[in-house]
């Protein structure tokens, strides 16, 4: 069901005639043909480009995010009962694979050390999120349009607003982005209290003034609730539909591909899966398993998880498949009785004995992978390059700036978020060159691409 307050573009344009296909496949194509979602193939995802030729960069996981949500979509078709409501609500496939491709595109070079040290760069000037970024992106840089951006739909900027309060409201004021109190000569950034809280920018509130406005008061009082976290941002406590498919199927790629990659390169032993990932945590796979091929529940099943898991590639491959559906199976659609708009009081969540198995994965990618030495340190590294070429653009914009992104910042009358987005689109390559051109002793050449 399409609802006509939520196909609406902020422009006011409608597809030109003779276009035969519906807002949605609009919206796919331009997150398909855009600039930012090109540039996620050089984005680290979790592991550093070049290392290896196997794991996912921000383009491939944003292929399989799309790839899952639209299996999360058709087996809620498939399993809610005939009648239901919800189905009149469900969006169409065309749309959960936009929001799959798009949910990353804000996200700076090097990852979640990119993340860190623009929010720290921004600290006087609003702040970064990757998420809020995505936000500004499509909806006022990319260039399909002279003033919208992308000028996508409103119900897909719904389903991209990942969370829906303004990132001066989350802000905890004990948690200010500032330099490390420890080394003496090495400045540093605090790596804690330069995490930035989930957000969107408050630069973009107009934008999602407008995605909000179909909403009743109540609701949209409702939508943008948070809670408070002692020693913590606070955190928004609600998702539209559309959007909680997408987190969904952002969180099974994460747990379940991100883990392959792990295994394939030696990050996880087995041993270490185990010490994490129990039979009882995985309870709920290997219960369906056994019912699905007429085994019994025990220790046998298990125990073929974890060696297909370790074992070749194939049957990795097998069992990395037999994971990812099983959580998409285990999605389900719910009702959040305090909305009356359908798009906010349907959603979608893991069921709980799978959502603990797929936590557990994450948890374990978390601690061998994500926070490892060899992570860490290449994280650090990229963090400070992020923050050194920053300091330089910005001490004389006009000397270190590309002519097309000077006169956006003239324009904006010496906005900072115009410097910060010029760094944000970067990929890792590209902020590594920069780095060398500024930094190193070689001389380089004025014939280099700025």
């Amino acid at each position: 069901m399409v609802m006509s307050n939520w196909i609406f573009r902020k422009s006011g344009k409608t597809k030109r005639k003779g276009d035969v296909r519906d807002p949605f496949d609009i919206d796919y194509s331009r997150i398909i043909h855009s600039s930012s979602f090109r540039r996620l193939q050089g984005k680290t995802q979790i592991l550093n480009l070049g290392d290896n030729d196997f794991y996912r960069t921000r383009l491939t996981h944003s292929l399989e995010v799309s790839q899952i949500a639209g299996g999360i979509l058709k087996s809620l078709n498939h399993t809610l009962e005939t009648g239901h409501e919800g189905h009149a609500y469900l969006p169409p496939l065309s749309l959960v694979q936009t929001l799959g491709l798009g949910h990353d595109l804000g996200h700076p070079p090097f990852g979640h050390g990119g993340e860190v040290a623009l929010n720290y760069c921004m600290r006087d000037h609003g702040g970064f999120e990757g998420n809020g970024h995505t936000l500004r992106l499509i909806s006022k840089l990319e260039v399909f349009s002279e003033e919208n951006g992308a000028d996508l739909t409103r119900r897909t900027l719904l389903g991209l607003l990942k969370y829906p309060v303004a990132y001066s409201r989350l802000m905890n004021a004990n948690q200010q982005p500032c330099l490390s109190q420890g080394p003496s000569v090495v400045p540093l950034i605090d790596p804690l209290k330069c995490v930035p809280p989930k957000a969107y920018l408050d630069s973009e509130q107009d934008v999602v003034s407008w995605i909000l406005s179909p909403l009743c008061d109540a609701d949209q009082q409702e939508f943008t609730a948070f809670f408070e976290r002692k020693g913590r941002h606070s955190k928004a406590m609600h998702k539209s539909l559309d959007c909680s498919i997408m987190d969904a199927a952002d969180d099974i790629a994460y747990g379940v591909h991100d883990l392959e990659d792990a295994i394939e390169l030696g990050f996880i032993s087995e041993a270490q899966f185990r010490a994490v990932v129990d039979e009882k945590i995985c309870s709920a796979f290997l219960n369906e398993h056994a019912e699905r091929y007429g085994q019994k529940t025990g220790n046998n099943i298990f125990d073929s998880l974890v060696s297909g898991l370790f074992g070749d590639g194939a049957k990795r491959k097998m069992y990395i498949s037999m994971l990812v559906g099983h959580f998409i199976e285990a999605v389900e659609l719910i009702e959040i009785n305090r909305f009356k708009e359908p798009l906010l009081r349907f959603r979608v969540q893991i069921k709980p004995g799978s959502r603990d198995f797929l936590n557990a994965l994450q948890e374990l990618v978390a601690q061998q992978v994500i926070f490892s030495p060899n992570v860490q340190q290449l994280e650090f590294k990229g963090q400070q390059m992020v923050v050194k070429v920053f300091e330089v653009v910005a001490s004389a914009p006009q000397s270190f700036l590309p002519r097309e992104h000077f006169r956006n910042f003239e324009r904006s009358q010496g906005d900072m978020r115009v410097i910060c987005d010029y760094i944000a689109e970067m990929s890792d390559g590209t902020l590594l060159k920069t780095y060398d051109r500024l930094f190193s002793p070689r001389m380089g050449s004025i014939f280099d691409h700025v």
